[in-house]
């Protein structure tokens, strides 16, 4: 398809230079003719939203900035070019201290500093992804990018929030750099890194920013064009979407991501395993906005979806779904309907070897607490909870709910067998 030659004019490549993304969209938009109500009625929002995504310097909403930049015409190079972060000062790339020692030849202070970091509260290290992400940091050079990534998800999985947030910057400012090959994989590659920076802060509770990050993420799956990164960008954004109440969103995205996953034909157990997770996603979201009859026929689907997957998922698949996992999302689909009986039954027969990484495992655990709680039984809610902290201690002492769950089990429970213990745990690791 021939680009319009709006798009080659040197004023375009001026505001892309700058990254005027909003300044492009108005430029696209007044060369179709069309006012701030005719795009805003394609894009479903209100003139005023058009016209605050057009004036601001910095994007807030990027699927939204993405979803206008097609209709007005904007070729992907184009919308690329002025969404990429400004090019680090040489200083910046250079030093990690006040001391002008380059940081390449200071191995032990580097080691110290991020030491410190580790060791430092959520808030803190917050505060270091919240600078990342208002302005990308310099290129890290700390190494190959996919292996990096690979031990982000390791520490994810073991629960290691802490020192995760700690890697998160440095794999967005190389992830940024990467995306300026234009190829695909590289694009996809930056999108599970805000993916994954996505699903961190959906466990500190923190969901303005996961916001965020969800929609960058899929901002650069829609760009690679890569049907599994599309989907996962889409279910942590339902995710954020959900846990910000807004249920009908959230419900209409993921069936429309676990549609568009089926359309591919289901070719790989990588893309059944991505089926599965959206449909075990959907249902959970419907069981959240108390649709009770979509809830249940969506995680019968799931089950019928991940009969053929295998006992447990191989390592560093991207949808790490099993019929186990699923039966997992069944316990915590009938706990959000209010039925901790039907919670407990789906969770009956669930071991902990059955999921392979910590996080899961204490994830089988929280869950499960979560049902005794409710069933108002504190005794296996505290065993539960202590199962899940042996596991990965991140998934009981960062949770917020389940944070609240251990404290009123203390208040309300002292002298039940393992509050005491649990309480201790929980001192001793915040």
């Amino acid at each position: 398809m021939p680009v319009d030659p709006l798009w080659n004019s040197t004023r375009v490549r001026e505001l892309a230079a700058q990254r005027r993304t909003g300044a492009l969209i108005r430029l696209g938009r007044e060369h179709r003719g069309w006012t701030l109500a005719a795009l805003g009625g394609r894009l479903g929002c209100s003139p005023a939203t058009v016209s605050r995504l057009e004036r601001r310097a910095r994007i807030a909403d990027l699927a939204l900035a993405n979803q206008a930049a097609l209709e007005v015409g904007m070729p992907l190079h184009v919308l690329m070019t002025s969404l990429a972060p400004p090019s680090p000062t040489a200083a910046a790339a250079t030093t990690v201290t006040l001391s002008p020692r380059p940081a390449e030849e200071d191995p032990m202070r580097r080691r110290t500093l991020l030491t410190a970091t580790a060791a430092a509260g959520p808030t803190a290290l917050l505060m270091g992804l919240d600078d990342a992400l208002a302005d990308t940091p310099a290129p890290s050079g700390a190494g190959p990018l996919d292996a990096r990534l690979a031990t982000a998800r390791d520490l994810y999985d073991k629960g290691a929030h802490r020192q995760l947030l700690v890697l998160l910057p440095g794999l967005l400012a190389d992830g940024h750099v990467g995306v300026a090959s234009r190829r695909s994989l590289d694009q996809a590659r930056l999108s599970s890194v805000y993916c994954l920076a996505s699903a961190v802060l959906i466990k500190l509770g923190a969901y303005d920013r996961a916001r965020l990050t969800a929609d960058r993420a899929c901002t650069w799956a829609q760009v690679s064009g890569s049907p599994l990164a599309t989907a996962a960008a889409a279910r942590e954004l339902a995710i954020v979407l959900r846990h910000q109440n807004q249920h009908a969103a959230a419900q209409r995205l993921m069936t429309s991501a676990a549609m568009a996953m089926e359309a591919t034909g289901l070719r790989t157990a990588a893309s059944s395993a991505a089926y599965a997770q959206m449909l075990c996603t959907l249902a959970y979201t419907a069981a959240r906005g108390e649709q009770r009859a979509d809830a249940l026929t969506m995680i019968e689907e799931a089950r019928r979806a991940a009969r053929q997957l295998p006992a447990i998922s191989p390592v560093g698949r991207l949808f790490p779904t099993s019929p186990a996992a699923v039966d997992l999302y069944a316990v915590g689909i009938h706990w959000a309907l209010g039925d901790a009986g039907a919670a407990l039954e789906a969770g009956k027969n669930l071991r902990a070897a059955q999921f392979p990484t910590a996080e899961r495992k204490a994830r089988m655990g929280t869950d499960m607490a979560r049902a005794w709680w409710a069933w108002n039984r504190p005794e296996q809610t505290a065993r539960s909870l202590l199962h899940a902290y042996r596991a990965s201690p991140g998934e009981v002492r960062d949770r917020p709910a389940i944070r609240g769950i251990v404290q009123e089990l203390a208040d309300r429970h002292p002298r039940v067998s393992g509050v005491r213990e649990l309480r201790t745990a929980m001192a001793r690791s915040a």
